[in-house]
């Protein structure tokens, strides 16, 4: 259930967060997402829609922090859950399964709320606190803190749909989405349905498994359904009605951002997740939308960081940071992601039986 902030004995420690800053519930604050459609960097991870997925499938519960009063308009926001896991250790992470998360706020205020942070970092039984955020944090306002990098693709959407296909690589990727779509045996469809989602959940758990990783548990997919509607789509792309690629596309405000796929290896050479993103594109094009996020890559999987260069994606940097209680106790990324990797091992391993509910247990301690 959602954190009841209404009182200071319902909010507990939250409260006591810093003079300078308040908390707030962003599932029941109505001043929570009007202070999001306004800000230009808020993003699909900071949506209520989101925050209500991860709260329904794990039951991590939000919490929010600005400089602006109760009952005074939200200026500024940092928005993040616990994750409390005997396993991976407590923390503050703003936010689970988010590619992305910026503190919505200007350079001054960045200052107050990373105070804020660092306060509930010394005051809570935490491992540490992680954030995500698009904008680099200057590191004098962060203390003790670790580091992790990813790649970040984003297509600008403002020109032409003739710039955008010929802004694509010829090769391998023009050639490729003409090729599917003169393939009268590859077809395209999307929706919600459970059809749908069944569809799609298979292709990702195979994707998933060839890559050593397991599956997002299918609850959290349902959740996601539940709680975008008509903003979540599932597009299939079948081979004689036999599925063969699918992706997850979430809308918020002007973006379109690709989340979750996965394909059938076999079938690669016929180009399904080219005609998805390419229809993806297009969909978003006419819709009037400015951005398709591609969402976050591995600094070390070069693959798929050249599969989204070639699509004439802009190519920045993500860094994550952790809040550190101080140097060297613990809660690095180099300390956790070790764990995270032995027990994804396992799982993937695991007969398919017990491989669904060990993907709930796994992904609740993840986050």
């Amino acid at each position: 259930m959602p954190l009841d902030l209404s009182s200071a004995q319902s909010a507990g420690p939250f409260l006591e967060a810093s003079p300078a800053t308040f908390p707030l519930d962003p599932l029941t604050d109505s001043r929570y997402s009007t202070f999001l459609q306004h800000h230009p960097r808020s993003s699909v991870f900071h949506s209520v829609q989101w925050l209500k997925a991860l709260n329904l499938t794990y039951g991590f519960e939000p919490i929010a922090f600005s400089t602006a009063p109760p009952q005074t308009e939200l200026q500024n926001a940092v928005v993040l859950c616990k994750v409390s896991s005997s396993l991976t250790g407590s923390r503050l992470v703003s936010l689970p399964f988010s590619d992305h998360c910026d503190i919505l706020a200007s350079p001054d205020e960045i200052d107050l709320l990373a105070g804020a942070l660092k306060n509930e970092l010394r005051k809570q039984v935490l491992d540490y606190i992680e954030v995500r955020p698009v904008a680099p944090l200057p590191a004098d306002i962060l203390g003790p803190h670790s580091r992790k990098t990813y790649c970040f693709h984003e297509i600008d959407l403002t020109p032409s749909r003739d710039t955008l296909f010929k802004n694509c690589h010829r090769d391998s990727t023009q050639r490729v989405i003409r090729r599917a779509q003169r393939n009268p045996a590859l077809v395209y469809d999307e929706g919600r349905s459970p059809t749908f989602l069944h569809a799609f959940y298979e292709l990702v758990g195979l994707t998933r498994r060839r890559h050593g990783v397991p599956p997002q548990p299918k609850k959290w997919f349902e959740s996601l359904i539940k709680c975008f509607g008509d903003d979540l789509k599932i597009r299939v792309a079948y081979d004689n009605r036999r599925p063969i690629a699918a992706i997850l596309t979430l809308r918020y405000k002007d973006t379109l951002v690709y989340k979750y796929g996965g394909s059938s290896r076999e079938h690669h050479r016929l180009g399904g997740m080219h005609l998805l993103l390419w229809r993806s594109l297009e969909d978003a094009k006419d819709a009037g939308l400015r951005v398709f996020d591609l969402g976050r890559s591995d600094i070390e999987n070069h693959g798929l960081i050249l599969f989204k260069d070639r699509w004439g994606a802009r190519r920045s940097t993500l860094t994550y940071i952790r809040l550190l209680k101080s140097p060297g106790k613990g809660g690095s990324f180099a300390s956790s992601d070790w764990k995270r990797r032995v027990v994804s091992a396992i799982v993937a391993r695991l007969p398919e039986r017990l491989r669904t509910s060990a993907c709930v247990f796994l992904y609740k301690h993840a986050g």
